[in-house]
């Protein structure tokens, strides 16, 4: 994890998403790239120069979100580009080989019954890079602990589990991996495989009606620093992905959710 991506949304809550980002390449030895991107309308006459005035506006912006962040010596890159910023950091990802992003679970809207908004809801779905979100205003600390809730045991590609090994490694972390088994579970499903037994400290096999009602019983007895979800087409976030945004009546966390692309 030596190249950490922060798409930045409004500015008030930019500032602690990035700090987190900054404290946690302290640790991994990585640098930040923080991206903000603005959209200028087309227009004619003497607004035709409004590429350049938003674009002074938003490295102003990101100049003061810079100032009011403690660095720790980290290598943070500041990145100003013109489009949506789904897009531009598809780009990134690939030009900077980018192999952490991490954004904040709180919405840009003022919905207060979101628990992600389009924004980093739209990452979920769309990046193929693992993503940390982290909860509003948390402040980053070592993970002593991971809890790894998922429904089926499959895995059909390699190096799914890359980005959680190597954070157990940084951090010497231990792995509650914590087998949901609901209605819906085939029976290939059912056996775990041998990369998550290799990994995981302790088993729970549980059985629950949904994946939802399994993380959430056992969050509070397993009391982890991280949470860590697979998505699978048949997964955790499948019902949660179905639109950009997240309703936190169907999921809430209070720690950092790791989000890793698999089984698709």
């Amino acid at each position: 994890m030596k190249s950490i991506l922060v798409p930045l949304g409004s500015s008030n809550r930019a500032i602690n998403t990035l700090q987190y980002a900054i404290d946690f390449a302290a640790v991994t030895g990585g640098k930040v790239y923080v991206v903000q991107t603005f959209e200028a309308p087309k227009v004619t006459g003497s607004l035709k120069n409004i590429n350049k005035v938003l674009e002074k506006k938003v490295r102003l912006e990101l100049a003061q979100i810079m100032e009011r962040v403690d660095t720790k010596g980290v290598d943070v890159i500041k990145c100003t580009l013109k489009g949506g910023i789904i897009d531009s950091v598809s780009v990134l990802e690939k030009e900077l080989k980018i192999d952490l992003i991490i954004a904040s679970a709180k919405p840009v809207s003022r919905d207060s019954d979101l628990y992600l908004g389009p924004l980093t809801g739209s990452f979920v779905k769309r990046t193929e890079i693992p993503m940390i979100i982290i909860p509003k205003g948390y402040q980053f600390k070592p993970y002593k602990r991971v809890m790894l809730g998922l429904r089926s045991g499959l895995l059909k590609h390699d190096h799914i589990l890359d980005p959680l090994t190597t954070i157990i490694d940084l951090f010497k972390a231990s792995v509650t991996l914590v087998h949901i088994i609901t209605p819906k579970n085939l029976p290939e499903d059912n056996e775990l495989h041998p990369d998550f037994k290799a990994i995981a400290n302790e088993i729970i096999d549980t059985e629950n009606a949904t994946v939802f009602q399994g993380v959430l019983e056992y969050l509070k007895q397993v009391n982890p620093d991280v949470l860590c979800v697979i998505r699978n087409k048949r997964g955790f976030l499948t019902r949660l992905l179905e639109q950009n945004s997240i309703k936190k009546i169907d999921f809430e966390s209070r720690i950092p959710l790791l989000v890793l692309k698999g089984n698709l």
